[in-house]
């Protein structure tokens, strides 16, 4: 065994025992918070739907010909929201069960959020016209309760990579960097994949950085509620490239699927409906690039400072994709340089693998605007404090730059 393979088996031990203690506290957040709600009224509760214009993008495009890979808890495909949404996917967990074992409800809700048809009263997805590839990773008690894989969060991203899924949603979030992690989520930008990663709901915390989220090839989702405040607990810095709506979003209760629950959907509903904004875009350019699309995302940003300058709350500004598909607005830019990180790309190279077929096994060596702004307010520049008037969609809302965390359990799930 070499030393750097010594080195990231040490790692991922510190992972999982560093963030044990975490979890409870995550996890008294959100059972706290929980209220059961009747199916019937979840998606009166989906707020950021008419905010967002849906509707309207929905006559344009609801995101076809995109499939999206959702890195979670695994993926329930036989919810009513989620029948014929799901395509084959992969199990990095090396546990008993498979990818549409859904141990907690959680990856199955970020599924919803992003492709669900509504069915049976279930959750509304943003782009119901996507496909969902589900790639099923451990949260800490699931680790507890199975033998499983330790290595599973860098597996899972380069199985999501070797799918035919343009874009990557992992709602999941840890303060430890991993070197065959780092080397997954490079590979997934060598494919030309799209990768959203939620930042962390321990903004009154420790506010470390977390990963996927902290690498520099993955968007970083910070949370904002239906006023448009950032929500107090989503973490900032230099990990926040966008920010979405993320509170006040029901979820199933757990894996029983019996019932879902109000409480904040925190960093990882946003992630799934930032996610789910790209989808929409991609579908009507399907010409793009990755670069191009999260180009056109961070130039329709919702702010109120200066284009080009980061908030390290809201990063580029808050999540449009309404802007682009009703108002043609947006510059794609060079398709082959990342506007994370301005260095030159693959050229937006599409996976190899045919539609709807299982993603291959990993590598056992794992071998990373008009109407911008409607309310005066202090601009702020490279992560200053402030109010601001943003625009979701075409409804104005009122942003507080300033901010904690939905909760992100892993190993964290982010809320």
């Amino acid at each position: 065994m070499t030393a750097g393979m010594v080195l990231d088996r040490k790692r991922a031990w510190r992972r999982v025992l560093g963030v044990l203690a975490l979890a409870v506290s995550c996890s008294a957040t959100l059972v706290g918070t929980a209220q059961p709600a009747a199916a019937a009224d979840v998606q009166s509760k989906q707020w950021y739907l008419g905010a967002m214009q849906a509707e309207e993008m929905w006559k344009v495009t609801r995101g076809e010909g995109v499939k999206v890979a959702v890195i979670d808890t695994g993926v329930n495909s036989s919810t009513p929201s989620l029948k014929g949404q799901v395509l084959k996917g992969f199990d990095a967990t090396e546990a008993s069960g498979e990818e549409t074992d859904d141990y907690d409800g959680h990856g199955t809700t970020m599924a919803e959020l992003i492709a669900g048809t509504g069915e049976g009263g279930g959750l509304q997805g943003l782009a119901p016209g996507t496909k969902i590839i589900p790639m099923r990773i451990g949260d800490v008690e699931f680790q507890k309760r199975n033998s499983s894989n330790a290595y599973d969060w860098a597996d899972a991203i380069r199985a999501a990579a070797d799918s035919d899924a343009k874009i990557i949603s992992m709602s999941f979030g840890s303060p430890f960097a991993m070197e065959r992690e780092r080397k997954a989520v490079e590979y997934a930008e060598s494919k030309g994949k799209l990768f959203f990663a939620a930042v962390g709901n321990d903004g009154k915390g420790r506010n470390r950085k977390e990963y996927p989220a902290a690498y520099p090839q993955v968007v970083g989702i910070a949370s904002a509620d239906r006023q448009g405040k950032v929500a107090e607990y989503s973490q900032n810095g230099t990990t926040v490239d966008i920010a979405s709506p993320g509170n006040d979003i029901p979820r199933w209760c757990d894996n029983s699927f019996q019932r879902y629950c109000d409480g904040d959907g925190g960093t990882s509903a946003a992630t799934a409906i930032a996610s789910a904004s790209a989808a929409l875009v991609w579908s009507a350019h399907p010409d793009w690039t990755a670069n191009q699309v999260l180009n056109v995302l961070f130039d329709t940003a919702g702010r109120d400072w200066e284009t080009g300058t980061l908030s390290k709350y809201l990063g580029h500004g808050l999540i449009r994709p309404s802007m682009n598909i009703l108002k043609g607005k947006g510059d794609p830019g060079a398709p082959d340089v990342s506007p994370l990180t301005d260095e030159k790309t693959a050229s937006g190279a599409e996976s190899s693998s045919p539609a709807g077929s299982a993603p291959p096994q990993p590598a056992a060596n794992g071998s990373k605007a008009e109407g911008e702004a409607v309310a005066a307010g202090e601009a702020e520049s490279g992560g200053g404090g402030g109010q601001s008037g943003l625009i979701l969609g075409g409804v104005a809302v009122v942003a507080i730059l300033g901010g904690t965390a939905f909760v992100v359990l892993r190993r964290r799930r982010a809320a």
